[in-house]
């Protein structure tokens, strides 16, 4: 518990940037309009793409008795993938929709 502690100590500014930024984030998303979210999803697959190979270049890099660090980078991996899955999935159906018949 003192490691935790002494980590949120000494990595405040970072905590709260990142704090900051998800809440910029999600003003942001919230005011895009319903036609552009086809185009936004197109963009977020790529981001998430660039972090699914982040997560396996951290997991390859990581201390193998390191197991917080592996589940996170697994975890992030896992995630990842089922987000860039999930937004093709979307992103074809709603493509789908103004093909014509």
């Amino acid at each position: 518990m003192t490691e935790i502690i002494n980590f949120i100590g000494n990595h405040q500014e970072i905590i709260f940037f990142i704090i900051l930024s998800v809440f910029v984030g999600v003003e942001v998303i919230g005011g895009v309009p319903t036609v552009l979210h086809t185009p936004l999803m197109s963009g977020a697959n790529a981001i998430h793409g660039v972090v699914i190979v982040g997560a396996i270049i951290v997991m390859l890099n990581a201390d193998p008795g390191d197991y917080l660090a592996l589940t996170l980078g697994f975890l992030a991996v896992v995630l990842g993938t089922l987000n860039v899955v999930g937004g093709f999935v979307v992103t074809d159906r709603m493509l789908e929709m103004f093909k014509k018949k």
